[in-house]
């Protein structure tokens, strides 16, 4: 990659995390259902394991307590690959970030279950979090498994993975950082692979990147890595023969 591209994605990603105007929300209003534990756990539990939104980037040391790399995930649900993850890797810190107050409430009781101190989590929009919390060449990984597919062609807008967005957390992370993309929309996949092998800063770790009209018609999709658990929602899906694409990207080491 030669300097002049890397030099204009980094000045496009940090374009994108000094802007302050408004963007288009990949998340609809709904609110879900509240379980009354869920409820009990967001009530009791939020002051103690989520980070307040602010204008500024964390100090993750200070957080933490410690100096780790450090992985967010976005969209995590009902935190239950999260809260594995972050279980299966002890040296590594996470911050997960989801709107949704039942999924935080689910996160949270999972985190005091198992007695998790290398996760956090913040409730706001992953875009604003990453763009203002997150600072430039600072993270091991980001993951964003399963976003909202947004499957009706006049909501594709709304979809999580756009150049701008892929650009900004790109800008995010450290020479030979990860981004991990996976989902079960064919279409989504597509346009996935199609966006992310377009960004200057990033290279497909799963080799030559070649986008069609079908996944059967790409090449670049990555085997699915051990760190990135089944979910019950996902095994289900795969016992009907529904389709699941990982993508992994690498930001390469600066030459």
């Amino acid at each position: 990659m030669s300097g002049v591209a890397r030099s204009e994605a980094d000045a496009g990603g940090e374009a994108i995390a000094r802007a302050a105007h408004p963007h288009i929300r990949s998340f609809s209003g709904r609110r879900g259902h509240f379980t009354s534990g869920q409820r009990q756990a967001y009530e009791s539990l939020r002051e103690r394991w989520c980070l307040p939104y602010r204008e500024a980037a964390i100090d993750p040391a200070a957080v933490f307590g410690r100096e780790a790399p450090l992985v967010v995930e976005i969209g995590f649900g009902m935190g239950e690959a999260t809260a594995r993850i972050a279980a299966a890797d002890p040296a590594r810190d996470f911050v997960g970030i989801e709107v949704y107050p039942a999924g935080v409430g689910s996160l949270l009781a999972r985190i005091e279950s198992a007695g998790l101190r290398n996760l956090r989590i913040v409730q706001h929009d992953a875009v604003e979090v990453v763009r203002d919390m997150i600072a430039p060449d600072s993270l091991a990984a980001v993951h964003v498994y399963f976003p909202d597919p947004w499957p009706k062609k006049r909501h594709h807008k709304r979809r999580l993975i756009q150049p701008p967005f892929v650009a900004l957390l790109a800008s995010r992370l450290a020479p030979g950082g990860l981004l991990h993309c996976a989902t079960d929309w064919e279409h989504y996949a597509v346009q996935m692979l199609d966006v992310l092998s377009r960004e200057p800063l990033l290279e497909n770790s799963a080799g030559d990147t070649v986008v069609g009209e079908t996944a059967a018609q790409c090449r670049g999709f990555a085997p699915r890595p051990p760190w990135r658990p089944l979910t019950r929602f996902e095994s289900r899906g795969l016992e009907l023969g529904h389709g699941v694409w990982d993508l992994i990207f690498v930001r390469p080491p600066r030459r």
